[in-house]
């Protein structure tokens, strides 16, 4: 696999074998290593997204709208961002405010609202998705395509254990 130099994480693990050496705190090094990747690649998404004026959960909002064929109802967007419904409503609030996406009605039942991308939240998508791509990309440099697929593959197996875990009885 190639370098086995120290790194953050490491420094962690031997700070808390010296701390608890009874406690057997192995699954940081997989864990751990998980969250500080993505707690990073998150700041350097929010770092990219500030002169936008939106925030990351914004953002991913908008990807949901993006990624859909069609508009969405709110509770569409809530399951497909993992947020709050109180979430997805002040995000939508703003959101249209700013002029990135509309609500439309449903003409079916007059209640439901659909929400889609505006062309002005359309660009936004296409200028920003491309550079986070990129930001993520750069991260895995050094795998080669078995290693990249090897990790994605262990990586669905512990995404796997964290839904059961988080939904059981949704039977995830």
């Amino acid at each position: 696999m190639g370098d086995t130099s120290p790194d953050f994480v490491d420094g962690v693990r031997a700070e808390w074998a010296r701390t608890y050496p009874q406690l057997d705190t192995s699954t940081i090094d997989v864990l751990g290593r998980i969250n500080r990747i993505s707690t990073l690649s998150l700041h350097q998404l929010d770092q990219a997204l500030t002169p936008r004026g939106v925030t990351r959960g914004e953002f991913e909002f908008l990807c949901a709208l993006a990624r859909a064929d069609r508009p969405l109802r709110a509770s569409e967007v809530t399951a497909r961002t993992m947020t709050s419904g109180a979430s997805t409503t002040k995000h939508a609030d703003r959101l249209t405010k700013t002029g990135l996406i509309e609500r439309l009605p449903f003409a079916r039942d007059g209640r439901v609202v659909l929400l889609q991308l505006t062309a002005a939240g359309r660009e936004l998508v296409d200028a920003e998705l491309p550079s986070r791509v990129e930001r993520d990309r750069r991260l895995l440099e050094g795998l080669d395509e078995q290693e990249r697929q090897t990790l994605v593959a262990l990586l669905r197996r512990v995404s796997r254990n964290t839904d059961a875990a988080a939904w059981p009885a949704a039977g995830h």
